[in-house]
């Protein structure tokens, strides 16, 4: 199973993401969405799971929780935010994968045996920050997570 994972878009769907998470399985959108024009798109690709970033305070933001938990391809994922506001600890919790965003700086940290990721933010620039998202691939025991830059479009 392969997964798409994004966040911080802040309104701003790139053709390049849209590029890079085509054939995915499933999208995680772990907030600051900014429109819901945003995650129409992305539906347009694959199912997804988003949450609400604290950017996401307009009427249709409401129709999504600040968290949620997801089962994909037999692993367990949370999602949250902003990774500084975790309240439970994954090991016990049975989490195998963290995803969060809000920092706009891609990391992939397995801590614990719990993979945390962070993709990075595919919306507008901020400072010298890449314009990134992640993949995850879920095969038999191992998650082989990717970060990718969608600064540009791929070559053909």
């Amino acid at each position: 199973m392969r997964i798409g994972i994004i966040s911080d878009t802040h309104g701003l769907l790139r053709p390049e993401a849209v590029e890079r998470l085509a054939g995915v399985d499933h999208i995680i959108h772990a907030g600051d969405i900014g429109a819901p024009e945003v995650i129409e798109g992305l539906r347009r690709i694959a199912p997804v799971t988003a949450i609400r970033g604290n950017v996401d305070r307009d009427e249709w933001a409401a129709a999504y929780s600040p968290t949620e938990f997801v089962k994909l391809g037999g692993r367990f994922f949370h999602v949250l935010h902003d990774v500084n506001q975790l309240d439970l600890d994954p090991v016990a919790a049975g989490i195998d994968v963290v995803v969060s965003g809000h920092s706009h700086r891609p990391k992939i940290e397995t801590v614990d045996g719990v993979l945390y990721l962070n993709p990075g933010s595919a919306g507008p620039r901020r400072f010298t920050l890449p314009i990134a998202l992640a993949t995850l691939e879920l095969t038999g025991d191992a998650i082989r997570p990717s970060l990718h830059d969608v600064s540009k479009r791929a070559a053909a």
